[in-house]
């Protein structure tokens, strides 16, 4: 396989720099405004976007992302316009990969098969489907490991020497490490143990490990691009397009500005880093 996301690793390690991961949410706070920001997202300094498929029940983000679904479901985002977003935005940009990022249940709805076609047609290059475990994998993964889109998985505090293994058969494109325990945007990252962390999954694997969950400063950015192969924010931009939001919950002219400001002070962060990966 070789994918955006596996092009885009590969050239940063040649410049010897971490990515910097980017999470919004599809149709926050409406279609047009959210195509805007991913159109905007590579120029402010993004290398990857992970774009966030709207369910009722998120069981794993945070109050901030779980708002943003809300708004998005509120202003009539389906699965269809979320893939038709990623068209949208191919027709622009065919190198930034595009990563969608979510729950089980909306694909199963769409149906699986119809899905991982019209998602790898729509040019999307990656999944991360936080509540299928490993054991499932015939459900999602593999198909989509054979219609061509990278499978990522999450490894956590919790996640043993034991248990990587399971974790990490299967994974492709990148590994996201949650550096915390918990739910998304709830507290900051340990950079120290974080960096302890993607030291010992790459002793399991010669994947990228990015790490996500609580990275909301430039200064946190570059603690972790020190140490991991990326960084991702998510809940720090979904709370920031929330803060330029009219009463209504609609976007206004400064709305996407004060996305990717914010993306390129984070940007400025994780290229200042000192890197101190082993090979």
């Amino acid at each position: 396989m070789n994918t955006r996301i596996e092009r885009r690793f590969a050239a940063l390690k040649k410049e010897g720099r971490a990515a910097l991961v980017t999470f919004t949410m599809a149709g926050d706070s409406d279609y047009e405004t959210s195509l805007a920001i991913a159109r905007a997202l590579p120029k402010a300094g993004a290398d990857v976007i992970e774009l966030g498929m709207p369910f009722t029940d998120p069981m794993a983000d945070g109050p901030a992302i779980q708002a943003a679904g809300l708004r998005a479901l509120k202003s009539g985002q389906r699965m269809t316009k979320t893939l038709a977003l990623v068209r949208e935005f191919r027709k622009e940009d065919d190198q930034t990969p595009i990563v969608l990022m979510g729950y089980y249940n909306p694909i199963y709805v769409y149906g699986s098969d119809r899905f991982l076609a019209d998602a790898k047609a729509a040019g999307v290059d990656g999944l991360i489907v936080v509540d299928l475990p490993p054991e499932e994998d015939e459900e999602l993964c593999l198909p989509a490991l054979k219609a061509g889109l990278n499978f990522i998985r999450l490894a956590t505090p919790t996640t043993d020497d034991k248990r990587l293994p399971a974790v990490l058969t299967n994974t492709s494109g990148f590994v996201y490490y949650v550096s915390v325990t918990g739910i998304t945007g709830a507290a900051a990252p340990d950079t120290t143990k974080a960096t302890a962390a993607v030291a010992r999954i790459r002793r399991h694997t010669r994947l990228p490990v990015v790490v996500g969950f609580g990275v909301r400063t430039a200064e946190q950015a570059r603690a972790i691009a020190e140490g991991a192969d990326g960084v991702v924010v998510g809940s720090a931009l979904v709370d920031a397009l929330r803060q330029s939001l009219d009463k209504n919950g609609k976007a206004g002219t400064g709305s996407i500005k004060v996305v990717t400001n914010l993306v390129s002070v984070l940007a400025q962060g994780v290229r200042s880093a000192h890197r101190v990966t082993a090979e």
